[in-house]
């Protein structure tokens, strides 16, 4: 069955009162506010066999977790931002009216899908930051069995890749050892206290620890 004739099959789940673009006509559409409404992410995932998320990173995030814990990878997400974002750039996706067409007439394969250790994923990029402002984030972190940093350094970002191993991350600020992305399957820290941002979203408490990993099963980006 082609899914992209099916409309039935296919569902629209927007963020907010964006207005869709016109390719997306036609299609049932569910509304959402934030990504943290959770009911209505839940009732969009329901008897679909194609999503398409009119958002922002934080909101097509919020529904890959959802489906991650559903366990309904099995699901083809396309992706319809009003402008490029981290996603897009890592994903190499269209924005606009172009990823409106792409969603509808779009084949779905099987990408990376990268979580962390409380099962929230990640689609464009993440952070470690220290707790206060002006301050050094201290402890130790590793990319596989490589050394990222040990000491005091101004935070790291972390990406999704669109391909094997994962992800990679890096040092942020002037004291950066790394001057290039480190790439591996999986990124951990421990230290005297992280914020951890994820997708823009800043956790609401500090943690001493963290992990951000590629998780066994990719989902299904329609691309």
């Amino acid at each position: 069955m082609n899914i992209a004739a099916d409309t039935a099959s296919v569902a629209v789940l927007r963020f907010g009162a964006r207005r869709l673009p016109g390719p997306l006509t036609g299609l049932r559409v569910h509304q959402a506010e934030t990504a943290a409404d959770v009911a209505a992410i839940d009732a969009a995932i329901g008897p679909y066999r194609r999503l398409v998320v009119a958002g922002a990173d934080a909101d097509l995030a919020a529904v890959l977790s959802r489906l991650l814990r559903a366990e309904r990878l099995d699901v083809e997400v396309a992706y319809v931002p009003r402008r490029r974002t981290s996603a897009t750039r890592v994903y190499r996706l269209p924005a606009g009216r172009r990823a409106a067409r792409r969603a509808r007439l779009g084949s779905a394969q099987r990408v990376t899908l990268i979580r962390d250790e409380t099962g929230v994923v990640i689609v464009g990029r993440a952070g470690w930051l220290a707790p206060g402002d002006r301050q050094p984030l201290h402890g130790e972190a590793v990319v596989d069995d490589t050394p990222l940093f040990d000491g005091d350094v101004a935070g790291v970002s972390i990406e999704p890749t669109l391909a094997v191993p994962g992800l990679r991350a890096s040092l942020d600020g002037a004291h950066r050892v790394w001057r290039r992305w480190l790439p591996g399957r999986a990124v951990q820290l421990g230290c005297t206290g992280v914020v951890v941002v994820r997708d823009g979203v800043r956790a609401a408490r500090s943690a001493r620890r963290s992990t951000f990993y590629r998780h066994v099963e990719g989902w299904l980006l329609v691309r």
